[in-house]
């Protein structure tokens, strides 16, 4: 008799954890706003321009620079909401400015995320810059 109502007992509280925690995942949004996420405006060359510039910025911040670590992770976000925003439209994505910026973002994405706790070699940000700045005169002289 015992025995019969301990199991009944261990029944009823694992009935009882499983209805907390299913409960628990239905009530909790499954993915939480970022409100610093940075978003695009939908002016592709006025995005354009502001994405290159922004990124310029941290390509130029020193390796030892305070906050370059911060200011790294937000320009894959930027570069990540730019891409996202542009690569299936295509008035936009077969243009020269976009081509020439995706492959810039792309690299500079690509060096973060690969070697996150190395800054940029100078070769690379010679050539980021060059192309930014080439995408935002394309972008600018496209419209």
């Amino acid at each position: 008799m015992t025995s019969a109502f301990n199991r009944l007992i261990k029944r009823l509280i694992g009935a009882a954890l499983a209805t907390c925690i299913g409960l628990g995942l239905i009530l909790t949004p499954l993915t939480t706003a970022n409100a610093s996420q940075p978003s695009m405006s939908g002016d592709y060359i006025n995005d354009t321009v502001l994405v290159a510039r922004s990124l310029q910025e941290t390509i130029a911040l020193e390796k030892d620079a305070e906050g370059r670590k911060a200011s790294e992770t937000e320009a894959v976000q930027l570069i990540t909401a730019y891409i996202s925003r542009y690569r299936n439209r295509a008035q936009v994505n077969q243009t020269l400015s976009y081509t020439t910026m995706q492959t810039a973002l792309n690299a500079m994405a690509g060096h973060y995320k690969t070697f996150a706790n190395r800054p940029l070699p100078n070769e690379l940000k010679e050539r980021l810059n060059k192309e930014l700045a080439k995408a935002e005169q394309l972008a600018t002289n496209e419209s």
